[in-house]
């Protein structure tokens, strides 16, 4: 059996014939004898609890600016609302997963990144037992992007980065899902190899910014850290996944 870390979010937790698809392409997977670890955020849903609530929202360098008194609305978006609807619909899979924060077993550690940008964190991995244990019992980890620095502080994380830092933890391949097909050139166009001069050239010509350049960064850091190839490809067609473990040419293949 081998752990593959999956990362999603964007639209797909607003599209309920898109996460019903996606699970279904999790059962093919495990069938295939991989063990899929999902990996969320919740922009979206982040968003309209936020706006429910009072707040208005920014972001600083495609990272969203969380105040302190914001968290508790962003992590009960995250971990309550988008982790649950994920494990409802993993469940109608026939799937057995088991909703978890980054902070879960102690496997990751975190830390606050600025002030500029609030209560934001990153993560480096640390304890593997849980997420292995619970893979080797046939269950499905689904990993919100929310963690707890060594002060009982809840910090909110970038999915990618977390997915990142997952990926280290297991020693996985990583797919990061997004709303786009792929990485795209300045006319739109799918790039299906991208390595760090031309992403670096990308950013500089202002073709890659904000969202996609932390996707891309993420996912560069990614492919270093394990020494491997990061996919970037769309939740939109998730039966290519099956595709993308074999190596078939979909979305943009990261290499470091």
């Amino acid at each position: 059996m081998k752990p593959i870390i999956i990362k999603v979010g964007g639209a797909l937790l607003d599209c309920d014939v898109g996460i019903e698809r996606l699970f279904t392409t999790l059962v093919e997977l495990k069938q295939a004898d991989w063990q899929p670890v999902l990996v969320h955020g919740g922009g979206l849903l982040v968003d309209q609890h936020l706006t429910a609530h009072g707040f208005t929202t920014s972001k600083h360098q495609g990272l969203r600016v969380t105040p302190a008194e914001q968290i508790p609305v962003v992590a009960a978006a995250l971990a309550g609302g988008a982790n649950s609807t994920l494990v409802a619909a993993a469940i109608a899979a026939g799937l057995t997963p088991v909703g978890l924060s980054l902070a879960d077993g102690g496997m990751t550690t975190a830390v606050q990144m600025n002030e500029v940008l609030g209560m934001v964190g990153e993560v480096e991995p640390a304890n593997a037992a849980l997420p292995e244990n619970l893979l080797a019992l046939g269950m499905m980890p689904i990993i919100c992007s929310i963690a707890v620095n060594n002060n009982g502080q809840r910090l909110n994380v970038n999915a990618d980065q977390a997915a990142t830092a997952l990926c280290q933890l297991l020693k996985a391949p990583l797919v990061l899902l997004s709303d786009v097909s792929g990485v795209l050139d300045g006319k739109g166009k799918l790039i299906p190899n991208l390595g760090p001069e031309l992403a670096a050239t990308l950013i500089e010509q202002g073709i890659i910014e904000g969202g996609m350049q932390v996707k891309v960064d993420s996912a560069l850091a990614a492919a270093k850290a394990i020494n491997n190839r990061v996919l970037v490809a769309s939740w939109r067609y998730p039966e290519q996944l099956a595709g993308l473990v074999r190596g078939e040419p979909v979305g943009t293949v990261v290499e470091a």
